[in-house]
């Protein structure tokens, strides 16, 4: 249980969410990008990122000195994606939250390509 509830600890937290949805919409991502797409120190997405792989949320792939990070499985993928369905179904958050989280959706696009 306390694992289970470490989990949605690091899920409840905005920034670390803001790395996660960058990562469900743009695969494998340097700490450099994730900091610029989410607006976040580099040193703080590495921070998120070390807690995010403590709890197997995130894997790495390291090339050189860079650091690609990506979800760790289809299981994380699929919670975010029940999470985000969700939202879209709550009557009165959904007009609110659905356009922030399409705000932030094109946004992250826009910074990865």
């Amino acid at each position: 249980m306390e694992d289970l509830a470490a989990v949605f600890g690091l899920l409840g937290d905005p920034g670390r969410l803001r790395l996660l949805i960058t990562l469900l919409e743009g695969g494998e991502v340097c700490v450099h990008d994730l900091a610029a797409v989410t607006g976040q120190s580099e040193s703080g997405v590495s921070h998120a990122l070390r807690l995010l792989r403590a709890h197997r949320v995130v894997v790495v792939r390291r090339s050189g000195r860079s650091a690609f990070y990506r979800l760790a499985d289809g299981h994380v993928r699929l919670l975010l994606d029940v999470a985000l369905t969700h939202l879209g179904h709550a009557p009165a958050a959904r007009a609110v939250r659905t356009d922030e989280l399409s705000s932030v959706a094109a946004e992250n696009r826009e910074a990865l390509a």
